[in-house]
């Protein structure tokens, strides 16, 4: 079979990079709140890009391995643990049939993801296997992990080698301890008073409890525009911050909505949305205006380390010729 759950945790999701192309449909993009660590997740163990993982929030699940196979944790540290013994992260670790993978106390964000070589067999909607749970649609059954779920691997892992000494430097990963999310200016930030405006680049903000995957409702000094209006709505994306008439703004995270009629004072750099979405309720962070230029070049240079370390990790492939597959 594969591995079965044998507690849930707190919110444990089926992710991968998305279902795109459908926004016009009404249809979420979902996906993995934290994309980087997915993607440097599935690098580590040879798989595709968009290969689909196990997104733990905040509370990790127990999980049973039914057979023999090859995995890495990684994104935030919440203490994981196999049979008792602390499990590296970012590293191929080999989990043998019998085994529990267990999660403790969170160290340093709050999403883990559990990445398996070959993937999990589970289909895809809609061109991906993301769950959106308010839609109850993809990943397992549309829906949150549960007790008892069962799930197979799409492939076993059948090398020879057991141990793996090396590990992917962590320094590629954002500092989870950095409280300060790079944006640009939204188009509606002329809207807002100018005191609102120097608050919201000034200001210290609370993530409220009140906050989930499709948004991060955020506590400060009301932002006030210059005069209440109302807006068409319009396309918003993963990390358009919206303030609502109550002047509190909403960060929309992964699961947001397709259209939004709130005005946008900023955006987060994509450079930064992995690190925001390792925040948690009553984190605090603060915003640093940067231009889209500036945006763009950051994001170039982690795409030209990412490619170096894929390129790294295959020649080490190369080297053991353990990345076999039994179909």
């Amino acid at each position: 079979m594969g591995i079965k759950i044998i507690k849930a945790g707190m919110l444990t999701t089926i992710q991968d990079l998305g279902r795109y192309g459908l926004q016009r449909y009404g249809m979420a993009v979902s996906g993995a709140m934290d994309s980087y660590a997915l993607l440097l997740g599935n690098s580590i163990l040879g798989n595709a890009d968009n290969e689909a993982a196990i997104e733990c929030t905040v509370l990790g699940p127990i999980i049973y391995f039914e057979q023999t196979q090859l995995i890495t944790v990684t994104g935030a540290n919440l203490s994981p643990k196999v049979d008792g013994q602390s499990l590296p992260m970012w590293k191929p670790v080999l989990i043998e049939a019998g085994s529990l993978l267990s999660f403790g106390r969170p160290n340093s964000g709050c999403r883990a993801y559990i990445c398996f070589q070959g993937g999990l067999d589970i289909p895809k909607l809609l061109g991906s296997r993301s769950t959106y749970s308010k839609g109850q649609v993809g990943g397992w059954k549309g829906r949150p992990l549960q007790e008892g779920d069962r799930i197979a691997f799409r492939h076993c892992y059948k090398g020879k080698d057991s141990l793996f000494r090396w590990s992917m430097d962590p320094s590629l990963y954002p500092d989870l301890s950095t409280n300060v999310i790079r944006v640009m200016d939204g188009p509606q930030l002329p809207c807002f008073e100018s005191a609102a405006q120097k608050s919201f680049f000034s200001d210290v903000f609370t993530i409220s409890n009140n906050s989930d995957r499709m948004g991060y409702r955020l506590t400060s000094k009301r932002l006030r525009l210059t005069e209440q209006k109302e807006l068409l709505s319009t396309a918003v994306t993963f990390g358009s911050i919206q303030v609502p008439p109550d002047g509190n703004a909403i960060v929309l995270m992964a699961d947001h909505p397709t259209t939004g009629g709130y005005p946008v004072i900023a955006q987060v750099a994509t450079i930064d949305l992995p690190l925001l979405a390792q925040k948690g309720p009553n984190n605090r962070i603060s915003f640093e205006r940067i231009s889209l230029d500036e945006a763009h070049d950051l994001l170039k240079k982690q795409h030209t380390q990412f490619k170096k370390l894929k390129r790294a990790i295959a020649l080490k492939y190369e080297k053991t010729a353990y990345h076999r597959f039994e179909l």
